[in-house]
């Protein structure tokens, strides 16, 4: 009987120590031709614009997004309960250029700046969500094709949410930097 409770007493102290485990943040990485969106199933160096990684608990490798829109809805669908344990982003302001965004410029999706409500589309023809990592990069961006500027917890529902038409291309060129 004395053994059947040290073994209980046991196991719950080692158990409350799992429960206080906390899961270390993931290095971004680098995307390769080997990254296929999350939802199209596409290679996502296939599409122009900034590309989005999430990286969940209990997976060694990142769920790829080919636009950043995409990743945005993934954080907001109540159906996606995996524990998110980092979001990158590209850093459109050190991209090469839109249809080039860069395969390791990547910011940590709380530190950047979001461009919503731009003329720029994304790699799937629709509005897009266009991060930077310092503020008078978005600024510079805004200034040449509208918009404005938001953090990630301040992007709407509605923006990545609504139902949008596509087009066959946005405005082209090299993100401002």
């Amino acid at each position: 009987m004395i053994r059947a409770a040290m073994i209980a007493m046991l196991s719950l102290s080692v158990g409350g120590c799992f429960e206080d485990a906390v899961v270390e943040k993931p290095d971004p990485v680098a995307m390769t031709a080997e990254a296929v969106g999350h939802y199209c199933q596409m290679n996502v160096l296939e599409h122009e614009g900034p590309k989005a990684q999430i990286h969940l608990a209990g997976l060694l490798a990142p769920l790829w997004f080919s636009q950043v829109r995409d990743a945005v809805v993934y954080t907001r669908l109540p159906e996606e309960t995996a524990e998110i344990t980092a979001i990158y982003v590209n850093d459109m302001g050190r991209a090469e250029s839109w249809a080039e965004p860069g395969d390791a410029n990547w910011v940590d999706a709380d530190e950047a700046y979001f461009v919503i409500d731009s003329r720029q589309t994304g790699g799937m023809g629709v509005p897009e969500t266009i991060p930077f990592g310092v503020r008078s990069a978005a600024e510079t961006f805004v200034s040449q094709h509208g918009g404005k500027i938001v953090r990630f917890a301040e992007i709407p529902e509605d923006y990545v949410l609504s139902p949008v038409d596509t087009v066959s291309s946005g405005e082209s060129g090299v993100p401002a930097q």
